[in-house]
């Protein structure tokens, strides 16, 4: 069996080879975006790490990938390069977790803010979620099985599910 193709923070991956299976382990606060063309088998994984890119992370390190904003656009644009249309695609989003708990601090939110500039550019694309396992405290790690398109879901000490 063929090792899976581990997507790390700020990266992402497409492939449409059966035996490749993408995966983003311990999603806590990042998001994972997938999408998915059930006819042209093409499956795209984002974990896409801060919301959107400010002035000061547009360096010449700068890579789309690691912003939700920009990766979106980024995984789509690729994803039709490799033959997906977009309104054929399946679209599920995972993680987004409210994981940098301070006592008596509250939160620095990065999971929510994440999620909420997911679902922004999706609807400015006009791109509906067909599902979500998002939020919580725990992590989550995601496999896509391109052969197929299933994706399942994995936290911390619970079964792995699909969605």
């Amino acid at each position: 069996m063929k090792e899976p193709t581990s997507v790390g923070l700020g990266e992402q991956a497409i492939s449409r080879n059966p035996e490749d299976i993408l995966v983003a382990y311990g999603l806590g606060s990042c998001v994972g975006v997938i999408m998915i063309d059930p006819v042209s088998k093409v499956s795209g994984l984002l974990h896409a790490v801060l919301p959107k890119a400010t002035d000061g992370f547009k360096d010449s390190s700068y890579k789309p990938s690691k912003f939700v904003e920009s990766g979106i656009e980024q995984l789509l644009a690729d994803l039709i390069h490799k033959g997906a249309m977009k309104s054929r695609l399946i679209v599920h989003l995972v993680g987004g977790a409210n994981m940098l708990m301070l006592s008596g601090v509250g939160s620095f939110d990065i999971g929510n803010r994440n999620l909420e500039a997911a679902y922004a550019v999706l609807n400015r694309l006009n791109m509906q979620v067909t599902s979500a396992d998002v939020g919580g405290h725990l992590g989550r790690t995601v496999r896509i099985y391109v052969a197929d398109g299933r994706v399942t879901i994995r936290s911390a000490g619970q079964k792995e599910h699909s969605i």
